[in-house]
């Protein structure tokens, strides 16, 4: 069995716990591997995130921002989070219970009882491109807010226009991903067993109110002014995108896999103040 291992970076107690889950790995005879960044904390040889697709699980260990980065490379392998204090949404073990809760895996794995949840995910898409899945939002924005800023922008649902106007940018939102960017825009909160999708403008001139529309439902947001925007997922993968264009944005056919234990929704909620 491989495992891969993402530790959080710049954080000595994620790449010390990295070592540590390495070496109980051995004792198991399973193959750890871990990225580059941690690999260079660590002193050994590394393994880009990008080829962890060819792992039985991954192991991330950190907050939801390295949660997400390991699921970019993982491509459908379980992952398993441990939380290093942070609010926790996408990351259910402590640090005192990640070793036995990884061997716990190990052992499910290899008499074929895994247990695995699915988490969806959406990619944004245009004429002739489309980007990588993203977990939590995909974003369309001016190439600046504020004064003087944002892009005119139309936002329709299932062909049917919802609302249209000047606005620093539209998000479209997972339930994993509503306690993020879309919260600080004003978005609701979305317990992750609603199967929806949140649409929240972010300082429309005359915008509506945040909507929530089925998991399958077809958002696109069409800029239609003079100015450029910008589609941004996960806040790492970003394109420039020039008017009159539409970027489209549905459920990927890729959804993030969890394994171990589910986080507290509400517990985590209370770590956000």
């Amino acid at each position: 069995m491989k495992v891969g291992i993402v530790a959080q970076k710049g954080n000595s107690r994620a790449a010390y716990l990295a070592a540590e889950t390495s070496e109980a790995l051995a004792g198991v005879d399973a193959e750890a591997v871990v990225d580059a960044a941690t690999a260079e904390e660590l002193g050994v040889e590394g393994t880009p995130v990008e080829s962890f697709d060819d792992c039985d699980l991954v192991v991330s260990i950190g907050g939801d921002g390295t949660f997400l980065y390991a699921a970019r490379g993982a491509d459908g392998v379980p992952i398993l989070g441990v939380n290093l204090g942070e609010v926790g949404f996408l990351n259910a073990v402590s640090p005192a219970d990640a070793i036995d809760e990884v061997l716990a895996e190990v052992a499910a794995f290899r008499e074929g009882d895994q247990s695995v949840r699915e988490v969806p995910r959406i990619v944004a898409s245009g004429d002739g491109w489309e980007m990588d899945p993203s977990m939590n939002e995909v974003v369309v924005h001016g190439p600046r807010r504020g004064h003087g800023g944002g892009a005119d922008l139309e936002v329709r649902v299932d062909g049917s226009l919802y609302s249209g106007s000047h606005a620093d940018g539209v998000l479209v939102t997972t339930p994993a991903g509503s306690s993020a960017y879309n919260l600080s825009e004003g978005g609701p909160l979305v317990h992750p067993g609603v199967e929806g999708l949140v649409v929240t403008e972010m300082a429309a001139d005359e915008g509506m109110p945040p909507l929530v529309v089925p998991q399958g439902a077809a958002v696109s947001v069409t800029v239609t002014g003079a100015a450029s925007a910008v589609v941004v997922g996960d806040g790492r993968t970003r394109r420039t995108v020039s008017p009159p264009t539409e970027v489209r944005i549905e459920r990927s056919d890729s959804p993030v896999r969890l394994a171990g234990p589910t986080s507290d929704f509400f517990e985590a909620l209370g770590k956000l103040d």
